[in-house]
């Protein structure tokens, strides 16, 4: 449990390394968010599939407590989630589950007090920062699912200047596109939305292949979905297929939640339109158990995303 008590007088961070009990502890620390509103309370997994284990209180607590007993918290949940090889167990949270249990309609006009969860995947260190602390700003609570992958704490594009973090700064929960030579926004033939760190993937490629004309947009903030944000970016780019990429097999990661709402903000934009889908292919395991395998998957898809219509 991480606890800081936001008081003039009194600051306290308090780290406990619980034992490997997920269902005890995400109980506890559920009661604990619960009773202690103004304290920020983290329950960090391991791994991101560690939360298997807690699955019963995310149902029946987590995810539903505030419908079904009107009880509100502002638990937060750190899940380490991101495909880097290393075979099927530890590389996903399972995201997709904490997106089926969010009860968000597609709606721009959906406040954000009145959606059960938000499901979040911050790809630098000031997101990271800001989204904790508007957690805590915010005059009402909700819990919090964080899929942060590992791979990023030392990854050093996702590091942030230090101006970053000053006051005037909020949690960002898109990223337009950050390509210094970009094409004008109508000469651009596609635009690929994504979360998370096959951000970093996507973009190594198409620094490397000196694409100019494909922009990457980041969706850091899947629940409740930034209508609004998305609206205004893609608003730019009236003449470009639009793409979702993840490094998730298609039936698991975020494709099915994403796909209906990005399809109604291009409904909005241009009046009609799809959005396809590129990453891996459905799979009954998570991830592949051998690297070079998962090494060839991650280069056709990036591939698949880079190339031209």
């Amino acid at each position: 449990m991480n606890s800081i008590i936001p008081n003039a007088q009194i600051q306290r961070f308090q780290v406990c390394n619980s034992h490997l009990s997920e269902y005890a502890v995400l109980g506890y620390e559920y009661g604990y968010a619960q009773t202690h509103p103004n304290t920020l309370t983290i329950w960090e997994a391991q791994f991101g599939d560690f939360a298997n284990g807690a699955q019963i209180v995310i149902d029946t607590m987590i995810a539903s407590g505030e419908t079904k007993w009107n009880v509100k918290q502002g638990l937060v949940l750190l899940l380490p989630h991101g495909y880097d090889g290393q075979g099927p167990e530890h590389s996903s949270c399972r995201i997709e589950r904490f997106l089926q249990l969010c009860d968000e309609h597609d709606s721009n006009g959906l406040r954000e007090e009145r959606v059960n969860m938000q499901v979040v995947n911050a790809s630098t260190a000031a997101n990271y920062f800001h989204l904790l602390r508007r957690q805590m700003r915010r005059s009402f609570r909700k819990p919090l699912i964080v899929a942060a992958p590992k791979k990023l704490l030392k990854y050093a594009r996702a590091n942030s200047d230090i101006e970053e973090f000053a006051e005037g700064n909020r949690f960002k929960k898109i990223y337009p596109d950050q390509h210094k030579t970009l094409v004008a926004h109508d000469k651009v033939k596609k635009v690929i939305l994504c979360t998370g760190q096959v951000y970093y993937d996507i973009e190594n490629a198409r620094q490397k292949d000196n694409i100019n004309d494909i922009a990457v947009i980041r969706v850091e903030q899947l629940s409740p979905f930034p209508f609004k944000g998305l609206t205004t970016e893609l608003s730019k780019y009236k003449n470009a297929q639009i793409q979702w990429v993840q490094e998730e097999p298609q039936n698991q990661g975020y494709w099915s939640y994403v796909a209906p709402k990005i399809k109604s903000v291009i409904k909005g934009v241009r009046g009609s339109g799809e959005v396809s889908y590129v990453g891996r292919v459905p799979s009954a395991s998570t991830a592949t158990g051998y690297s070079k395998v998962h090494e060839a998957e991650l280069r056709q898809f990036l591939n698949d995303a880079l190339k031209k219509f």
